[in-house]
């Protein structure tokens, strides 16, 4: 059977690519190679690409996405950590100038380096990716952290993480990673994508997820690594009170218990209120209150 004039993504061409190379997935590494061109389009055009975009990847696989990506794109730059995906990506993808494999783990890379290095300080950059399960938290609140600017973010991911990031307050899945990512963007699943569209099938659904960094957010967080620590602490325990996980985080002694007590009463909360209560403005407004109470500056 002749399939190379198949796209990678087309279920035929993956599976002789995969037959070819005697490639088998890496569980290590999270690996579940995308095989439904139809998810990949959409992917695609959920990004909205033209030809002055630069487009980051993480984790290529065997190249589907990353083909399809460079046929809009003014440049792929795709980073691959798997040392024995390097030659096939860039035997399968040798007809595209365009692309460049980087055999690296992305949350080592310095992207203001890498951004000052390549000229991309005024160029539109954006993330497309199809990110494995097991780093997917830290690499999107890298990317989301990254000191550099980012146009736009295109990930697919574990479906119940999807759903957790777009959570709203009073929502089950409303919980810190909620909270950390709608402080620096404004999360929207675009399309469900079944477990089915993978092989290795994984055992969960995905979900692909847009996040507009261009968008108006209804906060300025002055110090996100401080802002972080203190949701974090506020969500630690989500079956306890917000009043219990702020005296774990804050400490039990009379004193800081009476300060507590002031801050409550100056927003008005019950001793009963639970973090997944509050939205955005109000956390930042209670860190902004307890940071007046217990730590006023000199």
């Amino acid at each position: 059977m002749v399939v190379e004039k198949f796209d990678i993504a087309d279920p035929l061409r993956t599976q002789a690519i995969l037959e070819r190379y005697q490639i088998r997935a890496q569980k290590s590494l999270g690996q579940n190679f995308l095989h439904d061109p139809q998810v990949v389009n959409q992917i695609v055009a959920t990004a909205a690409i033209d030809s002055q975009d630069v487009i980051l990847e993480i984790g290529p696989g065997i190249g589907g996405l990353t083909q399809q990506l460079a046929k809009s794109a003014a440049q792929v730059y795709a980073w691959e950590i798997d040392q024995h995906l390097i030659p096939i990506l860039q035997e399968n993808l040798a007809d595209f100038s365009n692309i460049q494999i980087i055999p690296a783990d992305i949350l080592q890379v310095d992207l203001a380096q890498f951004f000052q290095e390549h000229n991309l300080e005024q160029r539109s950059v954006k993330v497309v990716a199809n990110l494995p399960y097991y780093i997917t938290t830290p690499i999107l609140l890298r990317l989301l952290q990254a000191p550099v600017f980012l146009t736009q973010l295109v990930l697919m991911m574990q479906k119940e993480v999807a759903q957790r990031v777009c959570a709203q307050p009073h929502h089950r899945e409303y919980g810190a990673l909620s909270v950390l990512v709608q402080a620096k963007s404004i999360p929207q699943i675009t399309q469900i994508v079944s477990r089915k569209a993978f092989s290795p099938a994984p055992k969960v659904d995905s979900a692909v997820v847009n996040f507009d960094l261009s968008a108006p957010l209804p906060v300025t967080i002055a110090d996100y690594a401080q802002f972080g620590h203190f949701v974090q602490a506020i969500f630690r325990q989500k079956r306890k009170t917000l009043k219990n996980n702020l005296i774990a985080y804050l400490g039990k002694t009379p004193t800081h218990l009476q300060q507590l007590q002031h801050v409550y009463q100056q927003l008005g909360y019950p001793s009963t209120m639970r973090a997944e209560q509050l939205s955005l403005p109000q956390i930042v407004e209670l860190q902004q209150a307890i940071n007046q109470e217990f730590f006023p500056k000199k």
